[in-house]
């Protein structure tokens, strides 16, 4: 399983990148992504699209370990590296689950112990 960023998952529904039908079940997202997402609707049909084209990847939970965890990088990383919101719950996901994480976004992630992977 391969957690996707946002800016995958954006990519895949503007049709910059494709992911055949067999390999989604191979992908999982958080409700941070479903909602990065879906604030990018400029109206009713588009959001309807991006939350059917959402629905194909597995949701993984957030928790109180991951919510913890996050506050933690966002101490730690938040001054030195511009850590961000989003991006500690999309880290701190990767790691309380062990999922190797899927982004354009190295400068965002690289300095934490995650293994990130291209798109395969």
């Amino acid at each position: 399983m391969i957690f996707l960023d946002s800016c995958i998952v954006i990519d895949y529904i503007n049709g910059k990148i494709n992911i055949p039908d067999d390999k989604k079940s191979n992908y999982c997202i958080n409700a941070i992504v479903d909602m990065e997402v879906c604030v990018g609707a400029r109206n009713k049909r588009e959001l309807q699209t991006i939350n059917k084209k959402l629905s194909q990847f597995i949701a993984v939970d957030l928790d109180q370990d991951i919510m913890d965890l996050s506050i933690q990088l966002i101490n730690v990383y938040g001054l030195s590296h511009g850590m961000a919101i989003y991006d500690a719950i999309i880290a701190a996901t990767c790691l309380v689950y062990d999922l190797p994480l899927c982004t354009n976004n190295l400068k965002d992630f690289r300095f934490l112990d995650i293994r990130l992977v291209e798109l395969s």
